[in-house]
């Protein structure tokens, strides 16, 4: 889903992030309502105020999206739910879960929250334009609120469309695993509704391009794409949870992996290690002991001319805890830390030394040929 990102602040314990996708969102949508939009509602008023409208109007649209997803995740901490945080990308915003729902409902009272707080944000809007109105407050303010009135109700008619893993699309898994008790084949078929809800609005940005609604086709297509790979994905990684539940970590790891010598110098690191393996980190490890960890980042640091004296020793510092594991760690419980830190290789660490080198890419051949040999009894 997401690239590079920036934390924005922390509230009630949830980290909120913005992906640098965002800001194309930001511009797009503060372009359109201005040059736009409110002309088009509010004719007569002079340029600099639309822009002024424009930005208004998208800074109260993030507000509501933050509030959509602080709802999501403050009633999934009330279930027990571990929240990784909140990251708002280019198509809105994500609540980051890092395991399943409990039960039906808990996934039903979590994915309906969100639409409840954007229909209270939506009636909020009305009353506010109202009033405005009322008491004849400059137009400029009576617009913003209405339009913040419309997009609130637009967002949670799409979100509840029934196809995941959209709001609507949770709300359906939940009834179905509420009907039949299996979470597996909920989540196939809300999944599989939800790829099909996107192949949709494929179709209907390709009918909208040839219709001449360039900007519009383009949106709906790339949005019906994200759609039918964000279906396609929660599903996987449901697999991939009940593929490796109750697998400890040693049963997937690589031992004997990749180290580095606390002795060997920046530039033999980077000809040696860096350009033949192709990895950002590297465990420094002497006698079978972990020293600590060199990554790509740090090297960076060095000045060039340094590198042939300058020693690993001096420059690995202690590996991060959200990048080691032990070798008993449940495989579920390495996949979250993983999704939790961004890694795709955590260090295998016992009593201090490094025992293997767990991988996604190890975790995910490992599920393929399990659904391989096993078949639908697998999953």
């Amino acid at each position: 889903m997401s690239g590079r990102r920036i934390t924005l602040f922390k509230l009630l314990g949830f980290e909120v992030h913005v992906d640098l996708s965002w800001l194309v969102l930001a511009f797009l949508v503060t372009w359109t309502l201005a040059v736009g939009y409110f002309p088009m509602q509010n004719p007569g008023l002079p340029p600099a105020t639309y822009w002024w409208m424009g930005v208004a109007g998208a800074l109260g649209l993030f507000a509501s999206i933050v509030i959509h997803e602080f709802a999501h995740s403050i009633v999934a901490r009330r279930f027990g739910i571990p929240m990784k945080g909140i990251t708002l990308f280019i198509f809105g915003g994500v609540a980051e879960m890092t395991k399943e729902p409990p039960n039906p409902k808990s996934e039903f009272f979590m994915a309906i929250a969100g639409p409840l707080a954007s229909v209270v944000i939506s009636l909020c809007c009305f009353l506010l334009a109202g009033a405005s109105a009322a008491a004849q407050w400059p137009v400029p303010a009576t617009a913003v609120f209405s339009y913040l009135m419309w997009i609130n109700f637009i967002l949670v008619l799409f979100n509840l469309v029934p196809a995941f893993p959209l709001d609507g699309g949770r709300v359906l898994r939940s009834a179905l695993w509420a009907a039949k008790g299996s979470l597996h084949w909920a989540t196939r078929i809300s999944s599989t509704i939800g790829g099909g809800f996107g192949f949709l609005l494929i179709i209907l940005g390709i009918f909208s391009f040839f219709r001449g609604n360039l900007i519009g086709g383009v949106w709906w297509f790339i949005l019906g794409m994200f759609l039918r790979n964000a279906s396609r994905m929660s599903f996987e990684q449901l697999l991939l949870r009940e593929a490796l539940a109750g697998e400890p970590v040693r049963h997937f790891m690589r031992e004997n992996p990749v180290t580095v010598p606390s002795s060997a110098t920046i530039r033999e690191v980077v000809d040696h290690y860096v350009y033949r393996y192709h990895h950002k980190l590297f465990p420094v490890v002497d006698n079978g002991a972990l020293l600590g960890c060199i990554t790509i980042n740090r090297i960076k640091e060095v000045p060039r001319e340094e590198w042939e004296r300058r020693t690993v020793g001096e420059l690995a510092r202690g590996c991060n805890s959200e990048n080691t594991v032990s070798p008993e760690t449940d495989a579920v419980r390495a996949l979250a830390r993983m999704h939790r830190s961004g890694a795709s290789r955590l260090l295998v660490v016992e009593n201090g030394r490094l025992t293997g080198i767990l991988s996604l890419k190890d975790l995910l051949q490992f599920l393929a040929m399990k659904i391989e040999l096993e078949g639908e009894s697998s999953r």
